[in-house]
């Protein structure tokens, strides 16, 4: 709960003539139309655009220093304090701001498991950004709603601009977190996926403290009603092969492993939308409808229809709905202990094979590493060679705490509950980006059906020279020249020298890391 003076305020600004609070999807729809945030597309989606931003900031977002963080809270470039006096003023402007104005406000909830579940408040500027966060996070029944009392609140402002000489901050734009006032303050950005992974961040700080295991998965469940995890960056196919049409769908992005087992964090999808079509992605194509949100996606002028393939605002289009447009999903989203745990990367350097299976030891390595490779041409400064990419937990911009806690929580989960863990490469075979060619995704289905219903655990595994990954002989419906990395390139030489500059990448950034020794002795062998 916030602090009293700071909950006077809110309640004044909620409580004004010009407060609108939970309006229902039609009516928010109708005022973002209305007030020329938005337009609808011809299949009935609320198209915005965020303008200058279209993404995250990670280089404004500060989390308030105090008593509360100080000695919790991983500090660096990703945890960046915040003196709380410079928080209290500009939280007061952002109040006289938002007091001027038509507010959206939603009550709302992050977590699908009532036990851990975090009551929020979201007060937005746009409308078209409380339509966003009624469709991404759990929507409240009416009895839930008349006891409801936010341990939380977002104040989304992105028409009101910091200025850095006077607000402490470095540009117009500010993601700030208080953990002692809880709120969270959003300006100077329309982007709204930075609400979303705000309400993730705070989740990722408070449910250690609950031994809950905070995840920047999606998860899945099977028809014999065992749940699968996956893990993977932007790119590495985690949300394409967790929507699968032989799977029930818990979730797409953000989830928790409790003592009971998992759970959503959120009630709504933020799918990628780029190159989106029927055929290649049925149900997230088939979710965008009346209600859903699409963020920087470009209409055709005469027919209203989105052309997902124009990237002209940006790469990164999304759409945002409730999971309840996915026909299959799980709801509320929950599910059992994962029997499997799928680490997705997309190697680009081709080395890693297409599926091994992690010890323990190894899952929490490679946990720890969060990789995949970044392609020539895919931003400015690539040179022409792949860039490898760590991201710890695979997920470091939303981790305020330590990274060996996360992990340490995994390693915990995976004995506890005699989860197997696996690593699926969806990146390059037979050669680099380049040379070779990609994994067919066919193939990539076909292995992870494979390890999901155990047949695969049933075949002979050996271990991989360069990394010591235990690999399959065989694979049901799946080529075996292509389950050894190193056989399906022409020059061995040249394999063996790509697999060495590729462990180096994984030794270097892994020595930031105090783990013990068999956890370190886990990685490449190269």
């Amino acid at each position: 709960m916030a602090s009293t003076a700071v909950a006077q305020d809110l309640k004044r600004l909620t409580q004004g003539p010009h407060a609108h609070r939970n309006l229902s999807t039609p009516q928010l729809v109708e005022s973002s139309i209305a007030r020329g945030e938005g337009r609808l597309s011809a299949n009935g989606a609320l198209v915005a655009l965020t303008g200058a931003r279209t993404g995250r900031s990670p280089r404004d977002k500060f989390t308030v220093e105090d008593d509360e963080t100080r000695s919790r809270v991983a500090w660096g470039k990703v945890n960046q304090p915040f003196p709380p006096d410079k928080f209290e003023a500009l939280l007061q402007r952002v109040l006289r701001h938002m007091g001027e104005r038509d507010l959206y406000i939603m009550d709302l909830a992050a977590g699908a498991d009532p036990a851990y579940r975090l009551p929020i408040q979201i007060i937005c500027e746009y409308s078209w950004h409380a339509l966003f966060v009624k469709q991404l996070f759990i929507r409240l029944t009416p009895d839930e709603l008349a006891t409801h009392a936010p341990e939380f609140t977002i104040i989304a402002a992105p028409e009101f601009e910091a200025i850095p000489e006077r607000d402490g901050v470095r540009s117009s734009t500010f993601i700030l977190a208080d953990f002692t006032r809880r709120v969270i303050l959003i300006g100077g950005t329309k982007y709204a996926g930075e609400m979303k992974k705000s309400i993730f961040g705070v989740m990722n700080y408070l449910l250690p403290q609950r031994d809950v295991f905070p995840m920047h998965c999606s998860a899945n469940l099977g028809a014999d009603g065992t749940t699968a995890l996956f893990f993977g960056l932007s790119g590495t196919g985690k949300t394409t092969l967790s929507a699968d049409p032989e799977r029930r769908l818990i979730g797409d992005d953000e989830h928790g492993w409790s003592q009971d087992g998992v759970f959503n964090f959120e009630g709504g999808c933020y799918a990628k939308c780029v190159d989106l079509s029927p055929e290649k992605e049925p149900q997230i194509y088939n979710a965008i409808r009346f209600g859903s949100v699409l963020e920087n996606v470009v209409l055709d002028p005469r027919t209203g229809q989105p052309d997902y393939s124009d990237i002209r605002y940006t790469e990164n289009t999304r759409a945002a709905y409730p999971i309840e447009f996915i026909s299959n999903a799980v709801v509320p989203g929950i599910g059992g202990h994962p029997r499997n745990v799928l680490f997705l990367t997309a190697d680009a350097f081709g080395v890693l094979p297409p599926i091994s299976r992690l010890t323990p030891e190894q899952a929490m390595y490679h946990f720890l590493s969060g990789y995949t490779a970044k392609l020539a041409g895919t931003e400015a400064g690539l040179g022409s060679e792949p860039v490898p990419e760590f991201s710890t937990c695979f997920g470091s911009p939303f981790l305020p705490l330590a990274p060996r806690i996360y992990a340490e929580m995994l390693g915990r989960r995976l004995r506890e509950h005699q989860a197997t863990c696996w690593l699926v490469n969806t990146g390059w075979s037979g050669g680099a980006f380049g040379a070779g060619k990609r994994m067919s995704l066919r193939y990539t289905r076909a292995m992870v059906h494979a390890a999901l219903d155990g047949r695969l655990a049933k075949e002979k595994f050996v271990v991989e020279d360069a990394f010591g990954l235990s690999i399959p002989v065989a694979c049901p419906d799946v080529p075996a020249e292509v389950l050894n990395p190193r056989n399906v390139w022409s020059d061995k030489a040249a394999y063996d020298a790509q697999a060495r500059l590729l462990a180096a990448k994984f030794v270097e950034n892994f020595a930031q890391f105090d783990v013990p020794d068999a956890i370190r002795q886990a990685g490449p062998r190269a």
